[in-house]
């Protein structure tokens, strides 16, 4: 599996992608930004101009059962927030 894991496709990225030219995406913890940038420049052949990384915390979740109340969490994560050279732009759609 590479550093990328799948790119976060959500209704406040898709903003960021239109105004800023700003992308995110869910990558392994142990990357640094030097081979996330590497990564996203050869699999989607754009030039990156910036990297901000992330750990997303995990979330605290509850649910009522038969035998009680359940709690969790869900797990945390590295998040990439990649800025793309201006003119230029990412599809995640054009292999689907």
């Amino acid at each position: 599996m590479g550093i990328i894991i799948k790119p976060i496709v959500t209704e406040k990225m898709s903003k960021l992608s239109d105004k800023l030219n700003r992308y995110g995406f869910k990558v392994q913890k142990d990357a640094n930004k030097i081979e996330i940038k590497q990564a996203i420049e050869a699999m989607y052949n754009v030039t990156i101009e910036d990297v901000n990384t992330l750990i997303v915390a995990p979330k605290q979740k509850s649910r009522s059962t038969k035998s009680g109340v359940v709690k969790g969490k869900t797990s945390a994560y590295k998040k990439a927030i990649v800025t793309v050279k201006q003119g230029e732009q990412i599809d995640f759609y054009s292999n689907i």
